[in-house]
């Protein structure tokens, strides 16, 4: 399926749910790996603000590309989002939807 950028130069992003790991099988607990390099995938949630209105989008990143100290309501940059459509049956029930994966997070560098 085709993957599409998504231009957040003039959004305003912040970490609404805190980083975790992608749990791709709830009865295993196994973690999602990427597949490019290995890296544990990690979910978090933000929240994009951009021409007056504001979404909360649940976005796969490597832990690589996630920084230690992100918290709750910290403002951030994401490198490479991209949105991805999605189809599949799951007990016998269609479902299909959008997911969103970035590169990383960049937190805002601390001045002194």
């Amino acid at each position: 399926m085709s993957s599409f950028k998504i231009d957040t130069s003039t959004a305003v992003v912040f970490v609404a749910v805190e980083p975790k790991a992608k749990v791709i099988n709830k009865q295993t607990n196994e973690v999602a790996v990427d597949r490019e390099t290995g890296a544990k995938m990690m979910t978090v949630g933000l929240t994009i603000a951009d021409e007056g209105e504001a979404n909360l989008y649940t976005v796969s990143i490597p832990e690589t590309g996630v920084p230690e100290g992100i918290t709750l309501g910290m403002p951030v940059k994401v490198i490479g989002l991209k949105a991805r459509d999605w189809e599949n049956t799951f007990n016998g029930e269609k479902r299909f939807g959008i997911a969103f994966r970035a590169v990383a997070l960049v937190a805002p560098s601390a001045k002194g």
